[in-house]
């Protein structure tokens, strides 16, 4: 059974993810500087990928790289391995 600070844990990276993703939106739209891409893909691997999924599903954001696309599949699918078998043991 998971620990109740990982659920926050969880909940927080996640957040941060979402509101990391939705702010180089913005910077993107309005032609700023844009948050680096090795630190969004940190922040997946880190456990926000289900928020920065959730930010490129719904701010159309770095949906058309590939590869993007690619290593945000692989962060999601280690964290579902880590949470099953959290869950399962």
């Amino acid at each position: 059974m998971m620990n109740i600070y990982w659920i926050y844990y969880y909940l927080f990276v996640n957040a941060l993810a979402f509101l990391v993703a939705g702010a180089d939106k913005m910077k993107a739209m309005n032609q700023m500087w844009r948050i680096n891409e090795s630190r969004l893909h940190l922040l997946s691997f880190l456990g926000g990928v289900f928020g920065m999924a959730l930010a490129m599903k719904l701010f159309h954001h770095k949906i058309n790289k590939k590869y993007f696309v690619a290593i945000t599949a692989l962060a999601a699918t280690l964290h579902v391995i880590i949470i099953l078998y959290t869950a399962l043991y």
